[in-house]
Parts: structure tokens; C-alpha cells; sequence
């Protein structure tokens, strides 16, 4: 069994504030670093950390941070398809971190969005050997869109995380397996502004599962998870802990629940070990220096 992501590769440069500043302000930083990131990369290098066994299709630039790029998936057990774009720079991403973890992020696609429908085919024996596909949203839609009938057509696990947010068709829908919104997702997802109570995620959730969804997982920070199909509606508690920096906790937890499914456990103890995976990288500064082992994860769950 294998998992397949097809996604994005960024370079992360992070700086730390005490907060964010408004409109017209300039104050000063903390810190800056510069990491590897993008959701794709974080999602396989997440998987590659767990022991699991991952490849990766995207694009990086022709430049310094995406040679840094596909040296990070080399060295977190990565396979990858990761291919160059002449005249266009690898993707960016400038995140600011405040001191209570929380995050704003602004993104510059570059050569994710080289990726094109071609490229998908280029590889399909990756998709005809793969057990699970992983896509996010930081790809253009129209690949995102033919991923979801590849899945279909060769019967394989979807797992996609709408993450950033963009509209989906409801044809792309109903081949989703397991759709990973955040709160803030799932409510632009049922075409609401806000969604606050519990009540009112299940309803968004059972608007989805009527589209096709097999599967909606919700990630609800330190609430835990929610679990939502048509035999089952159950939150999986988080693990308490001190979040540092929560910039790659839905990726390490998409990563993780990924592996989890390919290796065959059932939802619930997947999705629990999701959590202490996710629970464990916001204790860590930085994007994939903050995604755990399957060592740490394991001593967390013990």
C-alpha cells in the first residue's frame, strides 16, 4: 500500500510578533526563519516522518529553494516526482506567528500553479500503484477537479483537505472519500459566514455527506476532531498541550490520518492519531521542523 500527495512545495519565511500590526503600522518582529512548507510538502514529509510509505508529484522553481525543497523530501523518506520550472520561482509563503501560536499566511503560487492536467497522466502508473491520493487546495483547481475523477475512475481513496478554501463543483465532491475542512473551511464549504455551535458543524457536515462526501472530518483545534458519515457522528478529544506555532498542525494532521488509513485502522483510532500527531507539531516552531516521529507520537498516545 502506498499514499500518493499531489500538492504544493513552498518556501515558509515565517516571522515571529508579539502581534499583528494594523493597518498602516509597522512594528517590530521578534524572530525570522525561513522553512521548507507548502501543504503538499508538509502532508508527504508528515507521512515520510511516520514511517509511511509516501510519494509526491508538484513543481518547484528552478532555484535555490526548491533544490532546499526537494532535498527536505529526500531526507524524510519522500519519493519524489517533483519536477523544475524554468521562469517562474518556487512557491512562497510569508507567514506572521503570533506569541499566543496563532497564524496569518499569504501565499505566492509560482510553480505550483505549473502543474498542469498533463503532468497527471505523465505519471498515471503512480496513480495505478497508490492505495490513498492526498490533495489540497494550493494547486489550480482544474487539477484538483481531474484528480477527484482519477480517484473515481481507478477506485482509490481521496482524501482532499480544502485548504485554502476555493469552491468545489459538487462532481469533484462526490468523489471525496474523507474532505478535512478546519471550522472556518467548513463554513464556506455550506455557504455560511460563521459556524460556532456543534449542532451547526453537524449540519454543515450532513449538507456535504448529501453531495457524495463519504467521509467529513473537521478539525476543531483544541477541541479535536469531528468525526461525520452515515453510521457515525463522533468527536475525538485533542491532547492538551502549549501551542508554540499552529502553522502546520492541519497538515500534520491530514499527513498522519493518511497513514493511518493506508495501514488499515479503523477511523476513530486514526483520527486519534491524527490528533497527537497535530498536537505535538504545534509545540515546535516551523512548518516540517515541527512534525513528529512515529516514536513521539507513540509516546504520546501511551
Amino acid at each position: 500500500m502506498s499514499i500518493l500527495v499531489v500538492g504544493s512545495l513552498n518556501m515558509d519565511l515565517v516571522t515571529y510578533v508579539n502581534r499583528v500590526p494594523k493597518g498602516g503600522e509597522t512594528i517590530n518582529g521578534i524572530t525570522f526563519n525561513q522553512y521548507c512548507g507548502g501543504k503538499g510538502a508538509n502532508q508527504a514529509i508528515a507521512i515520510g516522518r511516520l514511517n509511511g510509505n509516501v510519494s509526491m508529484l508538484g513543481k518547484v522553481g528552478n532555484d535555490s529553494y526548491g533544490e532546499t525543497l526537494l532535498e527536505a523530501l529526500k531526507e524524510n523518506n519522500v519519493e519524489s516526482y517533483v519536477s523544475k520550472q524554468d521562469g517562474v520561482s518556487t512557491g512562497i509563503a510569508t507567514i506572521l506567528v503570533e506569541n499566543n501560536g496563532e497564524n496569518r499566511i499569504v501565499i505566492i503560487n509560482g510553480a505550483n500553479y505549473c502543474v498542469e492536467v498533463e503532468d497527471l497522466y505523465k505519471y498515471e502508473a503512480l496513480f495505478d500503484k497508490c492505495n490513498i491520493i492526498l490533495a489540497q487546495l494550493e494547486l489550480k483547481m482544474e487539477i484538483v477537479d481531474e484528480l477527484a475523477k482519477i480517484a473515481k475512475r481507478k477506485n482509490k481513496i481521496f482524501i482532499l483537505n480544502p485548504a485554502p478554501y476555493s469552491h468545489l463543483k459538487d462532481e469533484t465532491l462526490s468523489s471525496v472519500t474523507y474532505l478535512t475542512p478546519n471550522e472556518t473551511e467548513l463554513a464556506l464549504l455550506s455557504n455560511k459566514e460563521s459556524i460556532e455551535s456543534i449542532d451547526e458543524i453537524k449540519e454543515a457536515c450532513y449538507q456535504l455527506l448529501n453531495k457524495g462526501v463519504k467521509n467529513v472530518i473537521v478539525t476543531l483545534g483544541k477541541k479535536g476532531a469531528l468525526i461525520v458519515n452515515e453510521n457515525i457522528c463522533e468527536l475525538v478529544e485533542a491532547f492538551k498541550v502549549d501551542a508554540v506555532d499552529t502553522t502546520a498542525a492541519g497538515d500534520c494532521f491530514n499527513g498522519a490520518l493518511a497513514k493511518c488509513l493506508d495501514e488499515g485502522k479503523d477511523l476513530a483510532n486514526a483520527v486519534r492519531f491524527a490528533n497527537a500527531a497535530a498536537a505535538i507539531s504545534v509545540t515546535k516552531k516551523g512548518a516540517i521542523p515541527s512534525l513528529p516521529t512515529i516514536n513521539e507520537v507513540n509516546t504520546l498516545l501511551k
